[in-house]
């Protein structure tokens, strides 16, 4: 009986020095999720304990006056959508950081835009009566013209009827007669010197001439001599260019941005480093219902003719501020289905695809409502691979069983934080 006692007691022994002995050579089992007493943990920032949001690369205070909490290294990396890549293979992917910054950021538009001419200087020039070009004095659209040049000569059986009957009114003398015949010619469109020569020479011409009425270049000749007109006929138009008008086309999204009076910047291939200063003259009430732009138009003066029609032009207007919000390059954004990210470098090669919440878009930044704070670093090169990572891995974590983590069918779907 003793001899089994003490075969028992032996036994209990060897386990419990074999127990022992296994903790003493493997210090990472047991308790080992956490770091050895004698290790100093990494730390990789410090946030504020009620937003986890608010991050700092020192200690301090959070703005509601709260010490700020670390976050170790060896947390970071328990964490899901978490990936770590080796410094090495960081350089080889050419990836580039920046910081998000917090401050004014200006509703500025860049676009594109064409210039035209002035609408307000564009004269139609039309006939009153039906009758044939003659003689037509400028032939080709573009041509300079000059105020009183000659422009075509018509003739219309109707203008040599009424000559005639002015003629037969001065000659009886019947004032009443004369003034309604001088006011029929003035009717049909003869000049008051016309009128003047008949009162002068008292001879018909069977072709009455057209002068320019102000100095510009033919913008559209829509006829050739010989041909039959009527008064709905444009024979052509004639625009001045000493101002011109650039039409810039706004995008949907942007069209609550401008406005009457905003100063605008307009830049040319034809005059490379040369920036045209002007201001937002109108804004069109309607959107191009094919491209979907709203159309701006800015006047400049053109006294040296620099600025021809149909030129292309790039057109910045500065518009008000959006205020005082935090903002990103945009190349950091990662434009989603339902959901946007930022991929956020925590440090140490670790990085995480972060959901975020995206304002307003104003040349090369964009404003971020929610997500990350002013201070983080956010990836600008290389995002992509370190985002599909980042899902590949959320994904193998979601399918492994032994994971004691709840299964997130929301990866990437959930509103950021606050």
């Amino acid at each position: 009986m003793k001899k089994i006692i003490f075969v028992a007691v032996a036994i209990v022994v060897a386990i419990a020095l074999g127990i022992l002995i296994g903790r003493a050579m493997n210090p990472m089992s047991g308790t080992a999720a956490g770091p050895s007493g004698g290790a100093e943990r990494e730390v990789l920032y410090w946030v504020a304990p009620m937003d986890s949001n608010y991050r700092r690369d020192e200690p301090g205070k959070s703005p509601m006056g709260m010490d700020l909490v670390p976050v170790y290294a060896d947390e970071v990396d328990g964490q899901r959508g978490v990936v770590s890549i080796d410094a090495t293979i960081v350089n080889n992917l050419g990836v580039r950081t920046a910081e998000a910054r917090r401050g004014q950021l200006s509703q500025r538009i860049e676009t594109v835009g064409y210039v035209g001419y002035d609408e307000d200087t564009v004269q139609h020039v039309h006939t009153r009566v039906e009758g044939w070009i003659e003689k037509l004095a400028t032939k080709a659209t573009g041509d300079p013209v000059e105020k009183g040049q000659l422009l075509f000569e018509l003739y219309s059986p109707i203008l040599v009827n009424a000559q005639e009957e002015y003629l037969i009114a001065l000659r009886s003398a019947n004032k009443l007669l004369i003034n309604a015949s001088k006011e029929r010619l003035a009717a049909l469109g003869v000049t008051g010197s016309e009128i003047a020569r008949l009162d002068k020479e008292r001879t018909i011409r069977q072709r009455v001439r057209v002068y320019a009425e102000a100095d510009g270049v033919i913008a559209h000749l829509g006829v050739r001599e010989g041909i039959y007109v009527t008064p709905a006929t444009e024979i052509m138009s004639v625009a001045k260019l000493d101002k011109v008008w650039v039409l810039a086309e706004v995008f949907e999204r942007q069209a609550a941005w401008v406005k009457p009076g905003q100063s605008a910047v307009v830049e040319l291939d034809y005059l490379p480093g040369e920036m045209l200063h002007g201001k937002v003259d109108y804004v069109y009430p309607e959107l191009d219902p094919k491209t979907r732009t709203l159309k701006v138009r800015l006047r400049f003066d053109n006294v040296a003719e620099m600025l021809r029609p149909n030129m292309f032009a790039r057109v910045t207007i500065q518009g008000d501020s959006a205020g005082d919000v935090v903002h990103v390059p945009r190349e950091a954004l990662i434009r989603g289905g339902s959901v946007d990210r930022v991929v956020v470098a925590l440090g140490a090669g670790r990085f995480r695809a972060q959901p975020v919440k995206v304002g307003i878009e104003s040349g090369d930044r964009v404003a971020i409502l929610k997500g990350i704070s002013a201070g983080d670093l956010v990836v600008v090169s290389g995002q992509f691979l370190i985002d599909s990572e980042s899902n590949i891995e959320a994904a193998l974590n979601r399918m492994d069983p032994s994971s004691d983590e709840p299964v997130d069918h929301s990866q990437h779907q959930e509103e950021p934080p606050q």
